[in-house]
């Protein structure tokens, strides 16, 4: 999650960044917690149990993800 991510809004994510998994790779230190697997494709969105940041699938599902 960028730096300077708004936690109540929800965080876009495409198939290029599946599997998701939290904290993203870019999150700050201060930001870490235990990564976590989160499937945004079942549906469409995900909140992480440890930070409460919300995903939100756009775009289409990659192959075998229906």
């Amino acid at each position: 999650m960028p730096e300077n991510q708004d936690k109540s809004k929800p965080i876009e994510i495409t198939a290029h960044e599946l599997p998701l998994h939290c904290p993203m790779p870019d999150a700050p230190l201060w930001a870490r917690h235990p990564r976590v697997f989160l499937d945004v494709t079942k549906e469409g969105q995900a909140t992480c149990p440890y930070c409460g940041a919300k995903y939100v699938f756009k775009g289409e599902l990659p192959k075998g993800h229906h």
